[in-house]
C-alpha cells in the first residue's frame, strides 16, 4: 500500500510504498529552490517516513525534470536572513535539515539531476549515498554572496569529497562536473538522465529487501566513524549486537538454509 504526505503547502512531499521512501523537493517553478517553510518541513518529512511511512530507505529528488535543487531561495534573504539575529535562526533550520538527512535511522540515497546548488548540494552532501545524471552542475555559492557556510554542513562536505575538493568548492564557488566528483567519490554513479531515476531505485530497493536492523547497525557504525564519535560507536555496538537476538537474524539464518529469498520484518 502506498501512503503519501504534503508538507509545507505540497512542497515538499513524502511517499511509501514496499519499504522505499521518497522525499521531493517540490519547487519546480524555482529550480527546486528551498524556502523557510521547506526547511523546517524536511525533518518533519523524514519523520513521517521513517515512522509512519515504514521505510527502510529514502530516495531525495528534485521535482520535475531539470533540476534537484538551486539551494536556498535567495529572494527571501531580505527578510529571513537580514542580520545576524534572523540568520541564526534561518541557519538553524538549515542545520535540522541536514541533520534530519545525516542521521536519518534509514539510509538516504540523492538522485541528481541538472542544478544541485547551495543548501541543494548540502542536503545531497548529507545523504548517505548519491547518483547523478550526466549534465548536473555542483556548486556552493556562499563566497560569492559574502556569507559563512554553515558549519555542520561543511563537515558534511568535507566527509563526502574529501578535504580538499571541500576546500575548492567552498572557497571559489565554481561549478563542479558529475565527473570531478566522480572522482574525488562523492558520487557513487553517473548515469544517463534517462535512467537515474531507475538506477536510484534499483539501489533503493536493495538495501529495502536487505535486514532493516542490520543496516541501521551499519549505518550508526559508520556515523560513528566518520563523526570520530566514541559514544556512537557504543550505541552502535550495542545496537549491532541486539540483531543477533532478532526475528530477522532467525529469518536470515532459515532462508540461507531453504536456499530461498528471506522476508525481512525489522523486529
Amino acid at each position: 500500500m502506498k501512503r503519501t504526505h504534503d508538507f509545507a503547502t505540497g512542497m515538499i512531499r513524502a511517499a511509501s510504498q514496499a519499504g522505499t521512501g521518497i522525499l521531493l523537493i517540490a519547487n519546480a517553478d524555482r529550480k527546486n529552490a528551498i524556502n523557510a517553510a521547506m526547511w523546517r518541513a524536511i525533518p518533519e518529512a523524514v519523520h513521517w517516513l521513517c515512522g509512519e511511512g515504514e521505510a527502510r530507505v529514502i530516495l531525495l529528488m528534485g521535482a520535475g525534470e531539470s533540476d534537484f535543487s538551486a539551494g536556498a531561495d535567495i529572494s527571501e534573504f531580505p527578510v529571513v536572513r537580514k542580520d545576524t539575529p534572523t540568520a541564526r535562526l534561518y541557519e538553524d533550520d538549515n542545520s535540522k535539515a541536514f541533520a534530519a538527512i545525516r542521521n536519518s535511522n534509514v539510509p538516504v540515497i540523492a538522485a541528481i539531476r541538472g542544478i544541485c546548488y547551495g543548501g541543494g548540494f548540502g542536503l545531497a552532501a548529507a545523504a548517505d549515498l548519491r547518483i547523478a545524471a550526466e549534465g548536473s552542475a555542483f556548486a556552493v555559492p556562499a563566497a560569492r554572496l559574502g556569507l559563512a557556510y554553515p558549519a555542520d554542513a561543511v563537515q558534511d562536505f568535507v566527509q563526502s569529497m574529501g578535504t580538499q575538493m571541500a576546500r575548492m568548492a567552498l572557497y571559489t564557488g565554481t561549478p563542479m562536473t558529475p565527473a570531478q566528483l566522480l572522482a574525488c567519490g562523492f558520487l557513487l554513479q553517473v548515469t544517463t538522465p534517462e535512467a537515474l531515476e531507475a538506477e536510484a531505485l534499483r539501489l533503493a530497493e536493495t538495501i529495502a529487501n536487505n535486514a532493516p536492523l542490520s543496516v541501521r547497525a551499519s549505518k550508526l557504525a559508520i556515523r560513528a566513524a566518520a563523526q570520530h564519535d566514541e559514544d556512537l560507536l557504543r550505541e552502535a555496538e550495542v545496537f549491532g549486537a541486539s540483531t543477533f537476538d532478532s526475528a530477522d537474524y532467525a529469518e536470515g539464518r532459515a532462508a540461507f538454509a531453504e536456499r530461498r529469498k528471506p522476508a525481512f520484518i525489522g523486529r
